[in-house]
């Protein structure tokens, strides 16, 4: 049987917090659950250029925050914030709650090459502009080096460089990032993005 543990959920309330932040009765959970999926769902679609890295939601009674980290957060808000209304008004319907009740705060990733989340759809992307995965590999490697990190890994796999048989490659470098430990200090982060090209899926974490 394999070992592997969900590295977010190893060190909620350690190192980590939690992505959803509210509390509902039995009867509400499953629909408050399945809501915040579906904003999530959403967001990755409506801000696939904006670099994406995470999205928070809070919840206190009739009220949802929305807390969105990116990268290009310039996207987000649009010319004079026009985009963030629209995407403001979006996300009532979504939550099913009225004009006003929904609040939209956008922060800013200001080193991406740290952030796992980032570095795994900077890959993917290269990857579906068939760039070879080995040189995406190295380059994330370099860049999460030169930011500060004090380690990182990467991980590929599926039908590599279009071969016949999928495979599994993966990079590490002297990682010196103890991903084991759950009050590992300076924290980890791990992420996974995919290339709809060739159905790779990508792995990234780092310290």
């Amino acid at each position: 049987m394999g070992q592997k543990v969900q590295p977010t959920g190893f060190r909620l309330g350690i190192t980590e917090e939690w992505r959803s932040r509210w509390y509902a009765d039995k009867k509400d959970y499953a629909k408050s659950l399945g809501n915040d999926l579906e904003i999530r769902k959403f967001l990755e679609k409506r801000l696939a250029s904006a670099a994406l890295a995470r999205v928070d939601i809070e919840r206190a009674g009739d009220k949802v925050k929305v807390i969105i980290y990116s990268a290009r957060p310039g996207i987000v808000i649009g010319k004079k914030g026009a985009e963030i209304d629209s995407l403001r008004g979006e996300l009532e319907k979504i939550a099913g709650v009225t004009k006003g009740n929904i609040n939209v705060d956008v922060i800013e990733i200001k080193r991406p090459e740290l952030d796992a989340q980032l570095v795994a759809q900077s890959i993917a992307e290269q990857l579906e502009g068939r760039i070879a995965f080995r040189r995406a590999m190295r380059k994330a490697v370099q860049s999460a080096r030169k930011a500060g990190a004090k380690g990182i890994r990467i991980q590929c796999s599926g039908r590599l460089n279009g071969a016949e048989m999928g495979r599994r490659e993966a990079l590490s470098p002297s990682c010196r990032c103890m991903c084991a430990t759950k009050g590992a200090s300076p924290a980890c982060d791990s992420a996974r993005s995919s290339a709809s090209r060739s159905s790779s899926q990508i792995t990234g974490s780092r310290s």
